[in-house]
């Protein structure tokens, strides 16, 4: 999909193929280090997720989406220890109650400043967690 002027997202129909297909060269034609996501602005395609968010700032700036400094690590670590209790053989190896203590971290940093990383201002954050905790649930 892609970004255009008016804030409509347009699907560009552009799918992945294996090993060298058209598909595939068609995509790596205008994004030839072949990473996701990528966007087109003004006539250039920008694969970095960070220069998109800081673009997609300069362009869009209401509601601003950056998230404050002191508040960019709030919930960082959930997805991390989540992986490694996934990967965990060993029950009692404390991933598990690792996992518990950020949850509950997050849960209290929430229950205080909520309901949105940056109290009552979506951001960047939020949009970032939101993914990690619908893996957390359905796994």
């Amino acid at each position: 999909m892609r970004w255009q002027q008016g804030g409509s997202l347009r699907n560009e129909n552009i799918l992945f193929g294996k090993n060298g297909g058209t598909l595939q060269r068609q995509f790596l034609k205008i994004n030839a280090e072949g990473k996701v996501p990528v966007i087109k602005f003004d006539e250039k395609w920008v694969s970095d997720s960070d220069i998109i968010t800081q673009i997609l700032e300069e362009k869009y700036p209401i509601p601003q989406l950056v998230t404050p400094r002191e508040k960019a690590t709030v919930g960082l670590k959930i997805f991390s220890t989540f992986i490694g209790f996934l990967k965990s053989k060993d029950p009692n190896d404390g991933t598990e109650q690792a996992l518990l203590s950020e949850l509950s971290t997050f849960n209290d940093y929430f229950n205080k400043n909520g309901p949105f990383v940056n109290r009552k201002d979506i951001s960047v954050a939020d949009l970032s967690l939101g993914p990690k905790f619908y893996h957390l649930e359905i796994a």
